[in-house]
């Protein structure tokens, strides 16, 4: 040990018969190690009183043990699910998590990330959808040293740097079920713009409609926000049209929940007089009455590796998954067309 008496990360590392590399790994509660040698190397931590020193490595790194969640994002339910899914993957380590809101319609939305980057010097940084589509942000990060992970609809980098579900499969699907159930008159509440999820989700409406050999009526697809009251305000349009949908796929839950509320104040049963469908299998969707059938989106596992991939080394953070399937989940909001 050195002259101090305290025991170093080379300590731990000579006495387990193991690399630095590998001792950083257990402090840093990587997936990406044999439950054996993080057992040894703990036991040695624990016997040798090894405490990593947060400041020195902080230091030597010039970066802060923070992951940083960046975003520009309406919808509170998906932050809540991202939060919790990196809080439990960084469970016992030594990173926090910090919350970092930008408005991209801000003339200043580039200098100000930089500003951020520059500034706080977080670890790493998962990039939220939509900030995840732009390129410039991603090259922000790569010239200013910083780690980052990309969360998405698609596959928008190397598989390091991207955590994705199957928007479009999944939709399609969810909206094969309709047509199973025998509906015809399917409408779609999309997303807002500048989003990848509204259009992957409205190309898989698309296709599965296409597969059907339905044509998609322009009368049933209405604008959304991904917010409660653009729900309401697109379904009452729907409502009010002379031949309304009996169906309607909402492109996440805030707006399908919204789509309920309209249809009780204009006394149009659910499911007797129309079918819901919902995207993201929100803790209200089985709460709702009747429970929305909806489709889940893997969002707590998705933030939870992206974190993990920004802890382990990049050749480590390529061999951690990155495709997170979407599947569909059948409630009481959906049943065969009077």
């Amino acid at each position: 040990m050195n002259g101090a008496g305290k025991p170093t990360i080379n300590d731990v590392a000579a006495a387990a018969g193991v690399s630095k590399k590998t001792v950083s790994r257990v402090i840093n509660k990587s997936p990406l190690l044999s439950a054996s040698t993080r057992e040894k190397v703990e036991g040695v931590i624990r016997d040798l009183g090894f405490v990593p020193n947060l400041q020195a490595r902080a230091l030597a790194l010039r970066r802060n043990f923070i992951i940083a969640a960046i975003h520009d994002n309406p919808n509170a339910q998906f932050l809540v699910n991202v939060q919790q899914g990196i809080q439990q993957g960084i469970a016992g380590s030594e990173f926090g998590l910090m919350v970092q809101p930008f408005d991209r319609s801000d003339p200043a939305f580039e200098s100000e990330v930089r500003a951020f980057l520059e500034r706080q010097r977080p670890f790493g940084v998962v990039l939220l959808p939509p900030i995840s589509s732009d390129e410039a942000i991603v090259a922000l990060c790569r010239e200013t040293g910083t780690r980052y992970v990309r969360m998405g609809s698609i596959k928008m980098d190397e598989a390091a740097h991207v955590v994705s579900s199957n928007d479009r499969e999944a939709v399609r699907d969810a909206v094969t079920h309709l047509i199973g159930k025998g509906h015809r008159r399917i409408a779609l509440i999309e997303g807002p713009e500048g989003f990848t999820s509204p259009q992957e989700r409205r190309a898989g409406f698309e296709e599965a409609m296409a597969q059907a050999g339905l044509a998609v009526d322009p009368a049933l697809v209405r604008p959304g926000s991904y917010t409660f009251e653009s729900g309401v305000a697109a379904a009452e349009c729907l409502l009010a049209l002379a031949a309304p949908p009996t169906a309607i796929f909402a492109s996440n839950d805030e707006m399908a929940i919204g789509a309920m509320i309209a249809c009780r104040r204009a006394g149009v049963r659910i499911p007797e007089d129309i079918s819901i469908v919902g995207f993201d299998d929100t803790p209200l969707s089985s709460h709702v009455w009747p429970t929305l059938t909806t489709v889940h989106w893997p969002i707590v596992d998705m933030a939870r590796t992206a974190a993990q991939k920004l802890m382990g080394s990049e050749d480590a953070a390529g061999e951690l998954p990155w495709m997170f399937p979407s599947t569909l989940v059948e409630r009481g909001s959906v049943v065969a067309p009077a």
